[in-house]
């Protein structure tokens, strides 16, 4: 296992975790990515117990979420996340094959941090998770101190100048984040 955990992957049908690891193969991430079969699997990961007590320290910078699976569905893993004080920042971003509106308000309002649903074309699914991988993994600035194999360090802010620069790069990011989340509920088909 590498050093430090890029993407926890949790995942039960194989298939979905054989397309993932071939696009992080390709991204050159997969040496940083961990998969889980369920919500146990993934809290053992998260809390270093069970198979995991000898992992390398550190959280993982995204979790991929799939929410219908066997013993700890991923509705209850994303609620055990976002309400334990050491997890909460780690982001979470859904993906599921489901549409129901029901399943996006619930996960939402348990805090998850983007929703996406699986392309059933799968070029579509290769590009989503590219997507992810590329913004959660390279764009986004991730929490102080915590989340992820590298600290962010605080923004010393010295004159207007710089303080526009750091909106402007801000609002980049966001415009990303809602392209994601305009992109995970968009129709598909054509």
């Amino acid at each position: 296992m590498s050093e430090s955990t890029d993407i926890l992957l949790v995942e039960d049908d194989p298939s979905d975790v054989h397309l993932a690891l071939a696009v992080f193969r390709t991204l050159q991430m997969q040496q940083g990515c961990v998969v889980v079969n369920d919500g146990e699997e993934a809290m053992e990961f998260l809390e270093s117990r069970g198979r995991f007590s000898q992992r390398a320290p550190g959280l993982p910078r995204l979790v991929l979420l799939d929410l219908k699976m066997p013993r700890v569905n991923g509705f209850d893993l994303l609620q055990q996340i976002k309400t334990d004080a050491e997890l909460k920042c780690v982001p979470v971003v859904v993906l599921t094959s489901s549409r129901e509106a029901r399943d996006v308000e619930r996960a939402y309002d348990l805090g998850v941090n983007g929703y996406v649903v699986k392309g059933i074309d799968f070029a579509d699914y290769r590009a989503t998770l590219r997507t992810l991988a590329d913004y959660w993994g390279r764009v986004n600035e991730h929490p102080p101190g915590g989340v992820g194999s590298s600290r962010s360090v605080p923004v010393k802010v010295s004159s207007k100048e710089d303080a526009g620069r750091l909106a402007a790069y801000h609002a980049r990011s966001w415009g990303v984040t809602a392209f994601i989340n305009r992109f995970a509920l968009a129709p598909r088909g054509g």
